[in-house]
C-alpha cells in the first residue's frame, strides 16, 4: 500500500496509484472482475435526493483488487464525501463521529456479507480557541501544531444469516491523515501520509484519509447526453476534487471462502444514529452508478437504506432499464429487447464461467425456497438467487 497524496491537481495520491493499478489490471463491463487476478469498480456521487445533502454519509467509489504490491492479499478502498474542494477550509473534511462506514464481505454467493468490517471514528481538538486547523508547520502526525485531528477503530463482524458469530477489535485509535492544508502548513504531506499507514494484525494493513477522487466522470452527460453532439469530447468532472479515503489491504485467504471458491462480493454502506440513539443505513454502494441512472427517483433512497438480500424490488430497473431508451431518443441508436436477461447476469447473477458463485443459481420453482434464504428475485419462469446490483462480485 503505497501512501502518496495530492490536494488538488499536480499531487499524487493513495487513490491515483490505485487507478494505476486497475488500469494496468484492466477493468471488466459493469465493474466486474473476472476469474483473473483484475480489478472492480464501483462509483455514485450524489445519486440519491437524501444523501445529496450529507455528503460527510455519502458512498462515492469502491475498488477492489489483487494487491499489485502484494499478490496473496486483497485491497479494498471505499470512499465518502464527493466534490471536496482543495481549499475547503478552515473547516476542512473529517469522516462523521455518528456514523459507521462498513465494509461487507460475501464469500459464498448468496447476497449476504460473512465479513463486516466497521470503521468508525473520533474527533480530537487540542486548542478550542482559535478557528485554525493548524497553528503551525505539521511535521508529524502527533505535532501540537496539528490542532484537529482524528482517529479510528476498526472492528470485524463473522456473520452467518446476518447474525454476529463472533465480533472483534482489530485496531484501536488509528490517526487518520489529515486534509492537505497546503505546502506551507504541510511541506512534507507525504511524511504525513506514510504514517498514517497502519499494520493490523494477521499481516493486514489499514489507511484512512483524503485522497483525490480517482474515478473519471464527465457530468455533462446528464445535460441530455451531450444534446446528441457526438463531436463533444469528454471531460473529468472530478479531476481536482478530493475524497475521505478508507483503504483496507489484508490476505487474500481471509476473506475467500476457500481456495477452490475466490469469489467474493464486496460493497459499503454508511449508518447514521438517529436523535434516539439508534443507527439507520443512508447509503449504500456496489456495482457503479446503478442507483445513479438505473433506478428511478422513486427507488433512489429506498436502495439506498436496503441490502442484498432485498433487492428482487428493483429488478423491473435492470430488465427494463431507462438509459438504453434515452440513448435511443437522442442518438437513434436502437435499444436492445427488453427484458434485459444479460443485464441479470451482469448486475445480479454474474456471468457464469467468469464471477458467478457457485451458489447463485436459476430455480424452476419458488416455493422450495427456506423462509431464511436471502429472498429470491423473479424473472420470467424463474427464480434468481442473487448477489444483487448493490453488490459487485469478483475473484480476488
Amino acid at each position: 500500500m503505497t501512501p502518496n497524496s495530492r490536494s488538488g491537481a499536480g499531487r499524487r495520491s493513495l487513490a491515483t496509484l490505485i487507478c494505476a493499478a486497475l488500469a494496468a489490471g484492466g477493468l471488466a463491463a459493469a465493474g466486474v472482475a473476472t476469474l483473473e487476478p483484475r480489478a472492480a469498480s464501483a462509483s455514485s456521487h450524489r445519486e440519491a435526493p437524501l444523501i445529496s445533502g450529507d455528503p460527510q454519509y455519502d458512498n462515492t467509489d469502491v475498488y477492489a483488487f489483487v494487491s499489485p504490491d502484494k499478490p496473496d492479499s486483497t485491497t479494498i478502498v471505499a470512499n465518502w464525501i464527493p466534490f471536496e474542494d482543495p481549499s475547503g477550509g478552515p473547516n476542512f473534511y473529517q469522516f462523521a463521529e455518528d456514523a459507521q462506514y462498513d465494509i461487507h464481505i460475501d464469500n459464498n454467493g448468496d447476497g449476504q456479507g460473512e465479513l463486516l468490517y466497521r470503521f468508525t471514528f473520533k474527533t480530537h481538538t487540542k486548542n478550542k480557541k482559535t478557528f485554525l486547523y493548524n497553528t503551525g508547520v505539521v511535521d508529524s502526525l502527533d505535532d501540537p501544531d496539528l490542532n484537529i485531528t482524528q482517529t479510528y477503530d476498526i472492528d470485524l463482524f463473522r456473520l452467518k444469516n446476518q447474525r454476529v458469530q463472533y465480533k472483534t477489535k482489530v485496531a484501536d485509535d488509528v490517526p487518520v491523515a489529515p486534509s492537505n492544508v497546503g505546502k506551507a502548513s504541510m511541506p512534507n504531506y507525504e511524511k504525513l501520509r506514510d504514517q498514517a499507514v497502519y499494520k493490523l494484525p494477521g499481516g493486514a494493513t489499514s489507511f484512512a484519509g483524503q485522497a483525490d477522487d480517482p474515478f473519471f466522470l464527465d457530468l455533462r452527460v446528464f445535460d441530455l447526453l451531450y444534446g446528441g453532439n457526438l463531436t463533444e469530447v469528454g471531460n473529468d468532472t472530478l479531476k481536482g476534487y478530493n475524497v475521505n479515503s478508507i483503504a483496507l489491504q489484508v490476505p487474500t485467504d481471509m476473506i475467500t471462502e476457500s481456495k477452490h471458491q475466490p469469489i467474493v462480493g464486496i460493497w459499503s454502506t454508511t449508518q447514521r444514529r438517529n436523535a434516539q440513539g439508534y443507527y439507520s443505513q443512508v447509503s449504500r454502494l456496489g456495482n457503479p452508478l446503478v442507483n445513479e441512472v438505473v433506478n428511478p427517483l422513486k427507488d433512489k433512497d429506498k436502495f439506498n437504506a436496503s441490502s442484498p438480500w432485498y433487492d428482487g424490488q428493483f429488478l423491473k430497473n435492470v430488465t427494463n432499464p431507462e438509459l438504453p431508451k434515452l440513448i435511443e431518443a437522442i442518438y437513434k441508436i436502437k435499444a436492445p429487447a427488453e427484458p434485459r436477461n444479460d443485464l441479470v447476469d451482469v448486475f445480479l447473477k454474474g456471468v457464469k464461467g467468469l464471477n458467478q458463485p457457485p451458489h447463485v443459481r436459476a430455480r424452476k420453482s419458488c416455493a422450495s425456497t427456506r423462509p431464511s434464504s436471502p429472498p429470491i428475485l423473479r424473472s420470467g419462469s424463474v427464480c434468481l438467487m442473487a448477489t444483487t446490483p448493490g453488490s459487485r462480485t469478483g475473484a480476488v
